[in-house]
Order: C-alpha cells, then structure tokens, then sequence
C-alpha cells in the first residue's frame, strides 16, 4: 500500500513523499517536491494523493504509475506551441490530391511549410521541426534533389484528375500566361539568362514561367523555359505537349496579346488548337484600321467581327476605356510637346517623331490613336456560330485568373527571387512553389478567403506543449476550435 509521508530536508524545508513498506523497510516511491509554506505542502499532498487513488497494480510495484490522470500546472515546464492543426488539415488535402502517392514525406512537408512560412529549403528544415514536430535530416534534401525534378509529370496528372474531378475540368478551355522568376545572382549559365524581367530585375539572371490554369483559376500545368526565351515562342510547346499528353481533341486557349504572331497563328492552325488572344490594335493596318472606324458603334456592349489574316478579329467599345485611354493620350501629347520645346530634355516618347535631329508632333499616330480610343481588340478563329464575339470578350476577361495565380506564388508563396544555382534545385523549387498553388487555389477557391487568411486563421489554434515534470513526459493540449475552423473542417470533410 502506497502512503503520503511529509520529512524535514537539510535546507529548511520539507519533502512529500510517496512510500511503501516491504518487511518493515521503508522504500520511496515518488518524491512529489518540496516547499516551506503550509499551502505549498497542501498542494503537494493533493498531488501524491492522487497518484496513490490511481494506482491500480499490486504491490511489489513493477508496471510504471501514470501521472497524467490530472494536470497540475506547477507541475508542469511550457516547452512552447505547435500548428499541428494546419499540418493536418494540409496532409489530409494532400491525401485528397492523390499527392501523397509520390511517397516522398520530406517534399510534401517542403510543400506544406511553403504555403504556412515561405522560406529557403533549410531554413524550411528548420522550421518544419519547430512549428511542427517533425524532424527531417539536411542530408536527405542533398541526396534527393535530384530524383524529384523527374515527379513533375506525375504530379501534374494527379492534379489535372483532381481538376476533373472536384472542378469538372473537360481539358477544353485554359489560359496560359508566362511570368519571369530572378535570381539573387548577376553570373548566367545555360537555364539562368538575363532578359525582360517582369519584376524589373533586368540585370539579374532569370528564368520564364508558362502557366496554364483552368476556368475557375486552378493551376493545370506548368513549364521553364531560358531567361532570355521571347514569351510569345512558349505557347505552341507547353500548350502541344499538354495536348499530347492527354489526348485532348478540342480545345481552346486564352492567352495575352503577347503570344500573337502570324508564325503562332498559323502553329496554332495546325495544331487544331482553338485560340482567343488579346490583339495589339497599334500595329494593324492602315485598311483595317479604317474598316474599324466604319464600323464600330461607338456604345457600351457593342462589337464588330472582321476577317483577318490572324483569324476574326473582334473589337467592342467602352465609355469607361475611352475615358481612360483619352486621359493616357492628352497627357503623353503633353509630354511631347514638352520635350519639343526644350530638346535637350529630348528622349523616346510616343508622340514624336524626329527628322533631320529636329523634333515635331506625329500627327498621323495622333490620328491614329484617336480613331482607336475606347476599342479593345481580340483574335480567334472560332466563327460565331461557336462563339459569339460577346462570349469571346467573356473568356479573354477571365485570363485575369492566371494573372492571380501569379501573384499568390510571387507574394503569398515567395517563389521568388531564387537562390539555388543549380538546375535540379530550380527545378525542384518550381515543383513546390506549384503543388502550393494548386493546394492554396483549392482553399480559395473553397473557403471564399484569401490562402493568408486562411493561414492566419489556423494558426489561432496551437498544441500547448507542456512538460508533466511528474511522469517526465510531454503533454500537448490544443486550444479550442472556433467557428471559422470548424467551418473550414466542414467545408473539406475533415474529421476533428
């Protein structure tokens, strides 16, 4: 039988034990603490006496007690917090993706700590042991590299099905987009080239993004092309080999005026791929310019169709751009007229043109300029009993989704700048920085809330971790769910 013995100690103070005898012996248990106050040895009597009304095997003891049938808290170390909750929620999605038949934790644990703290990849080995428990070794970073570049192909296919079949993507519709990535370096080599940079880092090295997204703005597929790549020679390969690769019959592609060409027209002709781009009215001919002027109806919502040698081309007008597009014109004319008059603040501006070193007003793009105010035009070679031009006009106003998807990986996933110098670790980066789209989309797309707010709000509930200083054993205790995460539990049919 276990007893609760209270004994001076040689500092002054006294102990609480718990004993038990075999022949007359005495034999300690379980030194409960110290204290010096009456109160405090209360305390540690309660404490002891609950340990003894617990312990259920016979004496000689021989299985260990458990001391974790109540908490005391002065008993307890705070060791700190875990988000364990985001790390399930995350998993469980990753389950639901089809992901985790990759089999390959450390990635997937790289995918999860992108989306919750963006960092490089070993400080993310770091922090994925201090937010969530989980040990990973550098070592095996090191040693992986390289085979995970080749996961891409079969890390896009499961996500096109989970497209299919949350999202009812048909494969016939996607809008394609390029960004540019730099590098925190100033040396090129055969993948890192200097060229037009988007994020105006042009002195910096880069590579270039193509990205195709679905109607709804889920990432489908991705590829990486050479810095110094012209984005409108990235279309045909990436939106071809998705093509090829799922044996896709009809199909169309939304893309920016930057991917016209007549080369790419006629490309895409051959290919049977359906296209709608954006048109660059500036550079059409003097013919059809006038045939635009004829035509339009200069009100809100009307449109024409004119046939061209890079397929229909639709132009609609609007009050709200004609507003705009007047204000940009007086202010650049403006500007010209400025520079006329003092030369030696002479530089490029759209309004002049320059003979014999003298400068004057460029009246005919003036002209020009005027007779397009308020028209925005697009290619496509769907005639119009397919698509109507109002429906034309619909789809290309939706390439914004991609352009989103771009700032969710450049600002909420940090996809850059790059510090890796080696082609397996771009590549391997890229690959994160996608699966961490796709899964962030997912969440947006389903919750109606930003992916950081997301975050910000999982990040309320904690495992305490707390050191029973009794049994020598970590507790985790977590806070209480509000109502936004049980709602997000409810949303992606989690269990809690």
């Amino acid at each position: 039988m276990l007893y609760i013995r209270v004994v001076k100690t040689g500092s002054g103070s006294r102990a609480v034990q718990v004993v038990y005898y075999i022949n007359r012996k005495r034999i300690i248990y379980k030194h409960i603490g110290s204290a010096k106050t009456d109160e405090q040895i209360e305390q540690l009597k309660i404490v002891a006496q609950d340990l003894i009304d617990n312990h259920i095997p016979p004496l000689p003891i021989i299985e260990p007690v458990k001391f974790d049938n109540l908490l005391y808290m002065d008993q307890c170390d705070f060791l700190g917090v875990y988000y364990s909750l985001f790390y399930e929620v995350i998993t469980k999605l990753i389950i639901q993706f089809g992901l985790e038949k990759i089999k390959n934790k450390l990635l997937l644990d790289l995918v999860i700590i992108r989306i919750f703290e963006p960092a490089s990849k070993l400080r993310s080995i770091e922090l994925i042991e201090t937010y969530f428990g989980i040990k990973h070794q550098r070592k095996n970073y090191y040693k992986s590299t390289s085979k995970w570049a080749v996961l891409k192909s079969k890390t896009e296919t499961a996500i096109v099905d989970f497209a299919r079949q949350n999202y009812g993507f048909k494969y016939d519709l996607l809008f394609y987009d390029v960004t540019t990535l730099y590098f925190e370096t100033f040396e090129e080599d055969e993948l890192r080239k200097n060229g037009f940079s988007k994020d105006n880092k042009s002195q910096q090295p880069q590579i270039l993004i193509g990205l195709m997204v679905s109607e709804e703005g889920f990432p489908i597929s991705y590829e990486i092309f050479k810095g110094n790549t012209f984005e409108g020679h990235t279309i045909i390969p990436v939106v071809q080999k998705f093509i090829d690769k799922y044996n896709v019959k009809d199909f169309i592609v939304v893309a920016d005026a930057a991917m016209i060409s007549s080369k790419n027209i006629e490309l895409l002709l051959q290919s049977n791929i359906n296209y709608i781009v954006g048109a660059r009215l500036a550079n059409i001919s003097e013919k059809i310019l006038n045939t635009i002027d004829q035509k339009i109806i200069r009100e809100d919502g009307k449109s024409i169709r004119i046939k061209t040698n890079n397929g229909f081309l639709i132009c609609s007008y609007s009050s709200v751009r004609y507003r705009k597009d007047k204000y940009e014109m007086k202010k650049q004319i403006q500007k010209a007229l400025s520079i006329i008059e003092t030369p030696s603040k002479s530089k490029k501006v759209k309004f002049i043109k320059s003979t014999d070193s003298k400068h004057m007003l460029n009246e005919e793009l003036i002209e020009k300029t005027t007779k397009l105010l308020g028209i925005k035009g697009y290619y496509t070679n769907l005639d119009e009993n397919i698509l109507s031009n109002t429906t034309i006009i619909e789809r290309y106003h939706e390439l914004y989704k991609v352009e989103h998807a771009f700032r969710i990986s450049k600002n909420d996933l940090q996809a850059r700048p790059i510090y890796h110098f080696k082609e397996d670790p771009i590549q391997l980066h890229i690959l994160i920085c996608f699966i961490s789209l796709a899964i962030s989309k997912h969440i947006e797309l389903k919750t109606n809330v930003s992916i950081r707010k997301f975050v910000t709000e999982c990040k309320k509930i904690t495992d305490a971790r707390l050191l029973n200083k009794l049994s020598n054993k970590e507790i985790k205790i977590r806070s209480k769910y509000n109502d936004q995460i049980l709602s997000f539990i409810s949303i992606f049919n989690l269990s809690h």
